[in-house]
């Protein structure tokens, strides 16, 4: 019989570096095209194995209770939701949760930010193999000095982190994915810790501790800068797989696509509009004749007009873009926002419910 194994996800807290959106749901809940990003992580779980999955949340929230009880039934899949009373940093939620974890003998854990290919099988492989007490996968990063870099043998065994190096001593930086044995528990009390700064270097001095190259793409979406590349990369990783979810020109055949385009089935894209490279356009969203969006998502029941053009932004839901407006330089509308008609909008922040009458040049802006 398959053993089933337990993960638990780090839901964490209040999401203000993807602000707007997330006044309107928890950062997890919010759609990297066109999935929450929980349900991501969530599926790839339950494909390596995974029977119950817990979600360590940072703030009490009637909203992932409505998220467990539709998607437990939706994916098939206990989900349990362990409330911190205070924050308990990135190891604490595994002390709070240790009744659940330590019934697998080994088990998943997740920053809720991060999205990837998941090869969570071949983790878990690999961490069999070499029989010590935790892997962490990490992924080859351009600028190592903005990160904290893992250097490790050949092997893969850790032999220690070094923050924010000046000088070149590796490139691979921790992904916040791993896998863990159970044995782990033993070494985190009930109190905020930090399982990078506290756990890890004390697990890699016993040397019980090893890292796995995470192949393909690497993005943690918990900025719209990011979360917009986030988009982008899991476009590509789809357009290899042949995905039917892109579309092409034979499922829109007059409309203009450009590089790789998501389309929900439930929205309506008017003849005559040029979407892409990298757009994401949500259920029930419409655009209409004309409008021209490059690297944009536009999340559910939105509304983009006639001949409006929206670059580098990410328009919230239930929002409408004017006819022949200009929307660029990391502009994000929260939800329910209105921009009129024949404004320019250059990289603000737009809070939920608001109405745009006027030109906002400035970036950085936020209008509340």
């Amino acid at each position: 019989k398959k053993i089933k194994m337990k993960a638990l996800i780090l839901v964490g807290g209040y999401g203000t570096r993807l602000r707007p959106l997330t006044f309107s749901k928890p950062k997890p809940l919010v759609e990297v095209c066109n999935k929450p990003q929980l349900v991501h992580q969530i599926e790839a779980l339950i494909a390596a194995g995974v029977d119950e999955v817990v979600l360590a949340i940072g703030y009490q929230s009637q909203v992932m209770d409505a998220f467990k009880a539709e998607y437990e039934k939706v994916l098939g899949v206990k989900i349990t939701c362990s409330y911190e009373t205070e924050p308990m940093g990135t190891a604490g939620p595994l002390a709070l949760a240790k009744s659940i974890l330590q019934t697998s003998e080994n088990f998943f854990v997740l920053n809720s930010d991060v999205i990837c290919e998941f090869p969570l099988t071949d983790l878990l492989n690999f961490h069999k193999n070499h029989q010590k007490e935790g892997t962490i996968m990490v992924t080859k990063v351009e600028d190592p000095s903005k990160y904290g870099v893992v250097i490790y043998a050949e092997n893969g065994e850790i032999n220690s982190f070094v923050e924010k190096p000046k000088t070149f001593i590796s490139d691979k930086i921790n992904s916040g994915i791993y896998c863990f044995n159970r044995k782990i528990l033993d070494r985190i009390t009930l109190k905020p810790t930090s399982i990078e700064k506290e756990i890890f270097p004390k697990m890699a001095n016993d040397k019980n501790l090893y890292a796995m190259e995470l192949p393909g793409f690497w993005m943690d979406v918990g900025q719209p800068h990011d979360f917009i590349r986030g988009s982008e990369l899991f476009m590509q990783f789809l357009s290899k797989k042949n995905s039917p979810l892109l579309a092409t020109s034979t499922t829109h055949p007059n409309v203009t696509l450009t590089g790789n385009v998501m389309i929900h089935p439930t929205a309506k894209v008017e003849n005559g509009c040029f979407l892409g490279p990298n757009v994401v356009i949500g259920p029930n969203a419409h655009v209409e004749s004309g409008a021209c969006l490059k690297n944009v998502t536009v999340f559910e029941g939105s509304r983009v007009k006639q001949s409006a053009w929206v670059s580098n932004s990410i328009v919230g839901w239930n929002s409408t873009v004017g006819k022949w407006c200009r929307i660029e330089g990391l502009t994000v509308l929260g939800e329910d926002v209105q921009i009129k008609d024949e404004l320019f909008v250059n990289g603000a922040k737009v809070l939920p419910h608001k109405s745009v009458s006027e030109s906002v040049y400035e970036r950085e802006k936020i209008i509340m």
